[in-house]
């Protein structure tokens, strides 16, 4: 009985077998959903298996494409301050006035706690509500350290600008001033994070700028 098989000619490359090859991901897409997972849950409580869950990745191409749990969410942290910072500091930065970069600060904060990072986020920021510092992890706190006290340096170039500008009707303590602004924000968080809704955090923000009006601006 002949072979029915075809005969390869000469210089044609042999026939090349099936093979099992691993199945890429979007990269950004799980990063998405990783950050999603931390900013909910926390790092310390966050299980790797739940983390692969929601990438849809198993746990050797988490650990190739990130490293390590810690590094993503090193990457994670990034991936948010990405996609979401200019909602809250694009106008502050465009203000004219420290009193309007204040009151765009506090106000886009309450839009994007409660609407901008809503529905598929969760509420509240990622980074003001971190406790990484305290489970243990000195690194991944630092990091969360430095990206708060970035907000904080910049209310405090603001303030020292319009100090220099002769904006403030009064002599200004410039860094308590920026705490202050700084816990108020963090405050829209944490209510945020508790249900609070976009009207009644921007409530706060007006009668913090109607604190503004009656001592700094004096």
């Amino acid at each position: 009985m002949q072979n029915s098989e075809p005969v390869p000619a000469p210089g044609d490359a042999p026939p090349r077998r099936g093979r099992g090859r691993p199945r890429a991901f979007d990269r950004e897409a799980a990063l998405t959903q990783a950050m999603h997972v931390f900013w909910r849950k926390g790092f310390a409580a966050t299980a790797i298996s739940e983390l692969t869950a929601a990438m849809g990745i198993g746990s050797p191409s988490l650990y190739a494409a990130f490293g390590s749990k810690e590094g993503l969410y090193t990457e994670a942290l990034r991936h948010y301050r990405e996609r979401y910072e200019a909602h809250v500091w694009d106008n502050f930065a465009a203000a004219p006035t420290a009193r309007g970069a204040v009151e765009a600060l506090l106000m886009d904060t309450a839009a994007a706690l409660t609407q901008v990072c809503a529905p598929e986020g969760p509420r509240g920021c990622m980074v003001m509500l971190s406790a990484v510092g305290g489970e243990g992890h000195a690194d991944l706190g630092a990091s969360v350290r430095a990206a708060r006290a970035l907000g904080f340096q910049r209310v405090v170039a603001r303030l020292s600008r319009a100090a220099a500008e002769g904006e403030f009707g009064a002599p200004v303590d410039i860094p308590a001033l920026a705490r202050f602004v700084m816990t108020v924000q963090g405050g829209l968080s944490l209510q945020a994070r508790d249900g609070a809704s976009r009207a009644e955090l921007e409530a706060i923000a007006r009668l913090t700028m109607a604190g503004w009006d009656a001592r700094v601006a004096a």
